[in-house]
């Protein structure tokens, strides 16, 4: 019993010890003149499906929810947010080359049909992101379209 004790107070104290590891979790600045909604002058649907849905990952407009303050789950949140932003980022879309352009909005599209995205994780938490098939359909046919008539 003695070193079960042991190992919930050492537990403990590493747990209350790792809370002071820093997370960065300052957004940048957004940059209206590449910020992809307002570049691509996006219908306000098309619009707030991706800012309730994507922009927490995919943008610098990041809203970090409480549980985002508790390490060890900051680090991943951190981690998932670093990942996402470097595969695309909306707020930073207008300093993006062409051939970049084109294989985000394939990989959106891919990831919106096969439902990998947002990320089943994610939506646990955030009702809001939890996409309709009618949903993805819309915003899979908006890339597409940008695609098509390349507007990107």
């Amino acid at each position: 019993m003695k070193t079960a004790k042991k190992i919930v107070f050492w537990t403990l104290v590493a747990f209350a010890l790792i809370q002071f590891v820093p997370i960065d979790r300052t957004n940048q600045p957004i940059d209206h003149k590449v910020n992809f909604v307002e570049i691509k002058n996006t219908p306000p649907k098309i619009a707030g499906l991706l800012k309730s849905a994507c922009y927490d990952c995919h943008s610098n407009e990041t809203v970090y929810p409480k549980y985002a303050y508790i390490a060890p789950i900051s680090w991943s949140v951190k981690s998932h947010v670093n990942d996402g932003r470097a595969r695309l980022n909306f707020s930073i879309w207008g300093t993006y080359n062409k051939e970049l352009k084109e294989n985000m909005l394939d990989n959106a599209m891919e990831a919106l049909r096969h439902k990998t995205m947002p990320m089943p994780g994610y939506i646990v938490y955030h009702k809001e992101a939890n996409l309709t098939e009618a949903e993805r359909t819309l915003l899979s046919k908006y890339f597409e379209q940008m695609l098509t008539s390349k507007t990107y």
